[in-house]
């Protein structure tokens, strides 16, 4: 009867990986509650077969889970029909509830049969044997038997905590259960007096705010966070998943971040191998519908990607700060777990997965270099594109309070090496056409960088002749902009040595004030071309393994 309650509220069983030959558990292991023999590839299927009870149950279970999905969604509008037709009275709400209640009986009796059938499964029997022994004890044999199952992701256990690493238990300085550091915005309406008065007048305006961010912008932001989506793209995600596990011997973990969310994470390891590139970690940080079973994690090899919270397999939803404690315990993990040291780690983001990156970035910058890939310097331009410019106080206090991804200003606060990716027929982070490549707001996260890093050389001249080296919309027209000016970048290499040598490697730099303008538009230039790669393509095209390069650095 045990055995059966377990198949009853056990976890829905999606595939068996097929194992290596060296990674199979030998077949005299006896099962018991600490090592339970492995499926093999020879006489289980990848796929898991489920009998037909359970087969059937399971539709009905799926069916009657995005039936309330899109009830949930279309609620408001329900509601506000409801109201107005008079059913909402308590002699229409009463037999409403007893058709509830009715139709809840009969789904737990449908998820009774689906346990049965489970139960009558030895594929399905002998997972959530290994499933149990996993939670009694986690060992590294248990979780390797663990790790031959793809099924639902909230019956994982916990691989690493956010308060693992001892440094954090015995820091003051560390995240709090609250969350991480973030940057916070400024004031909007700077000098005036936060009285009494003043926050009851701002109240209703960050009332809607609220509700707007909670509501629809996040949504909006973060499409990938929606439960209709994700179900419709679980097929494709679970190939992805395979084709990591069982071609690149990819390495499934959940992480608990300090907000309590669940992150969904998948390292593929070329330690030990003879390419150079195994010796460096790259995470990924995907876009606001990416998941690392399709994402960028293929552009890379030795790669730790993670999902979004909200996204696939990590719960949560994703505001800046669940995405800011999601990503320190990706790094902690890495460092701690892993054993990656922040020099050898490398953060790659695509799109929205700037924000984290550049967090990342901020937060612990020994990291190596990072690479940013289609990414933006402010969401508020971005917002406003796609909004009523009557909405536009609205937004723009929505994004500033809820949905803050300042990518510049987290940018700024790195010293290392960064490389740009600009997409020259970007269709989402441009504000008018894909056609306006000066529209593109990777152009303002360069020139945000560059100001900072090197405010001299950034000055009038450099400015300028940096936005016309960004208007060119081909290779030819890049290349006829740099030689008109006759950049000579020996002679950049050998200025810029010079300084680092006499003043260190801290930025922002002086070098270039007391430099001609001629000088001063070489270097713009020099250093323009070394921050930033065009790449011909939309927003959603993948990057070919061939176009990820490591950032310059002298």
């Amino acid at each position: 009867m045990a055995k059966l309650l377990s198949c009853v509220l056990g976890p829905r069983l999606y595939k068996i990986y097929r194992e290596r030959d060296s990674e199979r558990a030998p077949a005299s292991v006896p099962e018991t509650p600490t090592a339970v023999t492995a499926p093999h590839s020879s006489s289980w299927d990848t796929y898991y077969q489920p009998r037909a009870l359970e087969k059937h149950a399971d539709s009905i279970l799926a069916l009657a889970s995005v039936f309330w999905s899109i009830s949930y969604y279309s609620s408001p509008f329900a509601f506000f029909y409801l109201y107005r037709k008079g059913y909402l009275s308590l002699s229409k709400v009463v037999p409403f509830s007893h058709y509830a209640g009715t139709l809840l009986l009969l789904l737990a009796g449908v998820a009774c049969l689906r346990g049965i059938g489970r139960w009558t499964n030895p594929q399905y029997r002998q997972f959530i044997t290994i499933l149990e022994a996993t939670h009694r004890n986690q060992s590294s044999e248990n979780k390797r038997q663990l790790a031959n199952y793809n099924f639902d992701f909230r019956s994982w256990p916990v691989d690493f905590h956010w308060e693992e690493p001892s440094s954090r238990k015995e820091s003051r300085g560390g995240p709090s259960r609250r969350g991480v550091a973030l940057l916070r915005p400024e004031p909007l309406h700077r000098g005036t007096a936060d009285t009494l008065l003043n926050r009851v007048k701002k109240l209703p305006c960050q009332i809607t705010s609220y509700l707007v961010a909670h509501t629809l912008g996040r949504r909006m932001l973060y499409p990938g966070s929606v439960y209709l989506l994700q179900k419709a793209l679980m097929p494709v995600l679970l190939q992805g998943q395979a084709r990591l596990v069982e071609e690149c011997n990819g390495r499934r973990a959940k992480l608990l971040a300090c907000d309590g969310n669940e992150i969904d994470t998948m390292f593929v390891d070329r330690r030990g191998t003879a390419e150079p590139q195994g010796q460096k970690l790259v995470i990924c940080c995907e876009g606001n519908a990416g998941f690392y079973e399709v994402g960028c994690v293929s552009t890379p090899l030795e790669v730790l990607g993670w999902n979004h919270p909200g996204f696939a397999g990590s719960t949560g939803v994703p505001f800046p700060q669940n995405e800011a404690n999601a990503m320190d315990v990706v790094v902690q993990f890495a460092i701690h777990r892993l054993g990656f040291q922040p020099q050898d780690i490398i953060i790659y983001a695509w799109s929205i997965g700037g924000f984290t990156a550049t967090w990342a970035a901020m937060s612990y910058p020994d990291v190596s270099a990072m690479i940013l890939d289609a990414s933006f310097d402010d969401l508020v331009p971005l917002a406003l594109k796609v909004m009523p410019d009557s909405w536009r106080g609205l937004v723009t206090r929505t994004v500033r309070q809820h949905l803050n991804l300042n990518n510049a200003e987290q940018l700024c606060r790195y010293q290392g090496p960064v490389l740009l990716i600009r997409r020259t027929k970007d269709e989402i982070i441009t504000t008018t056409v894909p056609e306006d490549i000066m529209s593109n707001r990777g152009n303002d996260l360069l020139l945000k960088l560059l100001q900072h890093r090197y405010p001299r050389v950034m000055a009038e001249e450099g400015l300028r002749v940096v936005r016309q080296w960004l208007e060119a919309s081909s290779q030819l027209e890049e290349a006829s902009i740099y030689s008109r000016w006759e950049v000579e970048e020996d002679w950049c290499l050998s200025v810029l040595r010079s300084y680092q040598a006499e003043h260190g490697p801290d930025f922002p730099w002086s070098v270039g004030e007391d430099m001609s303008a001629d000088g001063r538009r070489q270097l713009a230039l020099f250093l323009a071309r070394k921050h930033l790669h065009n790449f011909e393509a939309t927003h959603c095209t993948p990057l070919p393994a061939q176009n990820f390069q490591m950032p310059w650095h002298l």
